[in-house]
């Protein structure tokens, strides 16, 4: 079965892509894809021709992985969720360079290499963000958007979806906000635009409508 390191790059980055965004129950399409990778579409359009002639993606009823590219691009998840744990509880980086640095390490981290750092982490199950490690066991509590809460009304951090992670500035907007998972908070204000006002670590914040709808919280 492949791991990371065992394709292109290319490959990798792909199948994480497409993993990531089925994930988050997102539909997956070319456009889509090339505007998280930040590649052309043309780019994009071909690659999913070398990605099916691999056997990674089928594309018939939509850009979907097979069982090979599934576990490429779980694997190379994975390497990258325990890097950022690695780099945020040991190194001390921050959240925005541990992603950064992370999408970089997974290209590199062997499965040894990985299970010693699960053991030294002491077995993680999210990454700092809240999103699951894959093969983990995480079972995910029952959440909502942030969007969703009522003024008024309290709610505990679970997750901050893939989506945001890839907004400029905004990792570092919810690091320095403390919205993150195991906080708790209350919203204050709702605006007509979306925005939310939020009460959090003594601090109150406004995290405007896309983010809202991407940050899950429970009540």
């Amino acid at each position: 079965m492949p791991a990371a390191g065992e394709h292109h790059p290319a490959f990798e980055e792909y199948c994480e892509c497409i993993f990531e965004l089925r994930e988050d129950d997102l539909e997956v399409i070319q456009a889509r894809i090339a505007e998280r990778l930040q590649v052309s579409r043309p780019a994009v359009s071909e690659m999913m021709k070398r990605l099916e002639a691999e056997g990674l993606i089928t594309s018939k009823g939509g850009i979907k992985l097979t069982e090979t590219g599934r576990t490429l691009g779980e694997s190379v998840v994975r390497k990258h969720r325990v890097a950022e744990v690695f780099l945020t509880d040991v190194l001390k980086l921050s959240w925005a360079e541990a992603h950064h640095e992370a999408g970089k390490w997974e290209h590199i981290i062997s499965d040894s290499v990985e299970k010693a750092m699960m053991n030294l982490l002491g077995d993680p199950t999210t990454c700092p963000h809240g999103n699951p490690i894959p093969g983990s066991g995480y079972v995910a509590p029952d959440s909502e958007p942030l969007a969703t809460i009522a003024v008024g009304h309290d709610f505990t951090v679970r997750r901050i979806t893939e989506e945001l992670e890839f907004e400029p500035g905004l990792l570092e907007f919810l690091e320095e906000s403390s919205i993150q998972p195991g906080n708790t908070g209350t919203v204050t204000a709702s605006s007509p635009d979306g925005t939310l006002t939020i009460e959090i670590d003594g601090r109150h914040v406004g995290v405007g409508a896309f983010a809202s709808e991407r940050i899950l919280v429970t009540v």
